[in-house]
């Protein structure tokens, strides 16, 4: 699956991945439900560093479509918030 991360460019991330990832999505719904600023940011920039971890960049004049959009690591709680799905910003 092709992810973007927003200001940052594009990462090819293999399935087998997308179950740890849910975990730390999982954990940043939590954290918006419950208006903890501090820990929706620990885990938002943790979700992200696990995509760059997990993830082959793709080259930067790669013209592939995404087919997940993820919040730049600055995004705010409510830009996130607009950003969510049923399943959180993670499919699955």
């Amino acid at each position: 699956m092709i992810v973007r991360v927003m200001g940052e460019g594009q990462v090819e991330l293999a399935d087998s991945h997308f179950a740890e990832l849910n975990k730390l999505d999982d954990d940043l719904l939590t954290e918006m439900e419950n208006g903890d600023g501090p820990r929706f940011r620990a885990t938002l920039h943790a979700l992200l560093d696990k995509v760059r971890e997990l993830g082959t960049p793709l080259p930067d004049d790669s013209l592939e479509p995404s087919e997940l959009i993820l919040p730049a690591p600055d995004a705010t709680l409510e830009e996130v918030s607009a950003m969510l799905t049923d399943d959180g910003l993670i499919p699955g």
